[in-house]
């Protein structure tokens, strides 16, 4: 695990946290946050938020609310989205609603897109990027499994991969090459060491 705090002289929140989660395709990002919510469900300090996507929900897939695409902008356009991006032909959205706990003293875990970073740090004052990732080689022979792409896709997608950036953000890494158990107990323990902030 990683860690990178820009600004160690800035003052601890009294309040709670936002954790932002990101991470490339193959890093399993999913399959840690369900351990992560399964192995937080008794403890009212952590809230794991529920995203707007323009997609029906499927067996096996992310748990999600769902609308079309009118109904989305609608939402936008009404302020109760906090963050909003579009990717892979959908949009994606975290409602104003699902941070309202922060103020309260809740860490709320959220799964973005790296691309609103910058837009999601403005919205607590205490944030985390909590960056899952594998090496190369482990991303490539998990995407090839998925049988979505050519070998010669995947490793296009690999190279596009952009340096992990925050403005004052702290950034956790955790490296998702070992079992489930393991990374899950790493993100567990990253968890908890927020949720011990003073309320």
């Amino acid at each position: 695990m990683s860690l990178h705090s820009p600004d160690l002289a800035a003052p601890v929140s009294a309040a709670g946290a936002l954790v932002l989660v990101v991470g490339p395709s193959g890093a399993g990002k999913d399959t840690l946050m369900d351990a992560g919510r399964a192995g937080l469900a008794c403890d009212p300090r952590f809230r794991f938020a529920r995203r707007l996507i323009t997609r029906q929900a499927m067996a096996g897939a992310e748990d999600h609310d769902s609308c079309d695409e009118a109904a989305f902008r609608e939402a936008e356009a009404s302020g109760k989205l906090a963050l909003s991006w579009r990717a892979h032909g959908l949009s994606y959205g975290i409602p104003a609603a699902e941070l309202a706990g922060i103020a309260e003293g809740a860490v709320v875990i959220v799964n973005i897109s790296r691309a609103v970073i910058a837009a999601a740090e403005r919205l607590a004052e205490r944030v985390v990027v909590l960056n899952i990732t594998a090496p190369v080689p482990v991303l490539a022979q998990r995407l090839a499994a998925r049988g979505r792409e050519s070998e010669a896709d995947i490793a296009a997608r690999l190279k596009r991969e952009a340096p992990l950036t925050a403005e004052r953000a702290e950034i956790v890494t955790i490296m998702n090459d070992r079992s489930v158990v393991e990374a899950a107990e790493e993100l567990l323990a990253v968890l908890r060491g927020l949720g011990r902030l003073p309320a």
